[in-house]
């Protein structure tokens, strides 16, 4: 779901922390964690395939509701990276150039990136980049992958095949989390520990732009949103639904602090 940090679900159930250092540390303890991790990963796999057919005629049939309400579940979880940004160290100058070089440079490029870089297509490759940004999301609290799928124009061909249970989709997907998690696990686990106002900063920057993002129309995506034949009705439930969906973010940060 666009707006959903699986990072931030980690860290309202209490496990965030033992997953970062699981996969920055598999061969540790590995037997007992995995075990451990096994029922979340096979509930992971039963959610995708009984939500992604209710999730992708939602955006088919009604597509700029949905968006808007997404984008209100992002938009509520600012005030908890806000403050998680300043938990451990003061915020700085440099803390403030992070920021709005992520979300002015970070929003051009992600804006133009089908251009730059061309059309990710819905294939083998894709899939592994789809996979790989995925895992992102749980390694980066705050930080909504699907955000990301949207403006590459993968979501929609990701959502057809979690439906279908088609190996083509999973196979690459699960392939491109394993290469993000060897990657970056270590890397993220030592950010957070050395630099962690940068990196929520970082964070910060680019949620906000993604988010914004998703909500203007773009010449380079076949599955940006759509403004075409709206109506007055369309505006107000998807405003009522933004609204519902900043304060569903807050209730679940609120989850957050007081479970983790």
């Amino acid at each position: 779901m666009p707006g959903v940090s699986g990072g931030v679900l980690a860290a309202i159930m209490g496990i965030y922390e033992r997953l970062l250092s699981f996969m920055a540390h598999v061969r540790q303890n590995f037997k007992r964690d995995f075990l451990y991790f096994l029922p979340i990963g096979l509930g992971g796999i039963v959610g995708i395939g009984v939500l992604s057919k209710p999730l992708e005629y939602l955006l088919a049939h009604y597509q700029m509701i949905v968006l808007w309400g997404f984008a209100g579940t992002i938009i509520g979880t600012l005030p908890t990276l806000i403050k998680e940004s300043t938990s451990r160290t003061n915020r700085d100058k440099i803390d403030i150039v992070w920021f709005f070089s992520m979300f002015i440079g970070g929003g051009l490029f992600l804006f133009f990136m089908s251009e730059i870089f061309g059309t990710i297509p819905a294939n083998f490759f894709g899939f592994i980049i789809a996979g790989a940004l995925i895992a992102l999301g749980v390694l980066v609290p705050g930080l909504s992958p699907s955000n990301l799928l949207i403006i590459l124009g993968l979501y929609t061909p990701m959502l057809q095949g979690f439906k279908s249970f088609d190996p083509l989709v999973f196979i690459p997907i699960a392939i491109g989390g394993i290469i993000s998690i060897l990657t970056f696990s270590k890397a993220m686990e030592s950010l957070i520990k050395h630099h962690h106002s940068r990196v929520y900063h970082f964070i910060l920057g680019i949620v906000l732009a993604s988010t914004v993002l998703i909500l203007i129309p773009s010449p380079y995506s076949t599955e940006s949103i759509s403004y075409v034949g709206v109506s007055g009705m369309d505006w107000i439930l998807s405003i009522a639904f933004f609204i519902l969906g900043c304060l569903l973010a807050l209730w679940m940060s609120n989850l957050e602090e007081k479970y983790k």
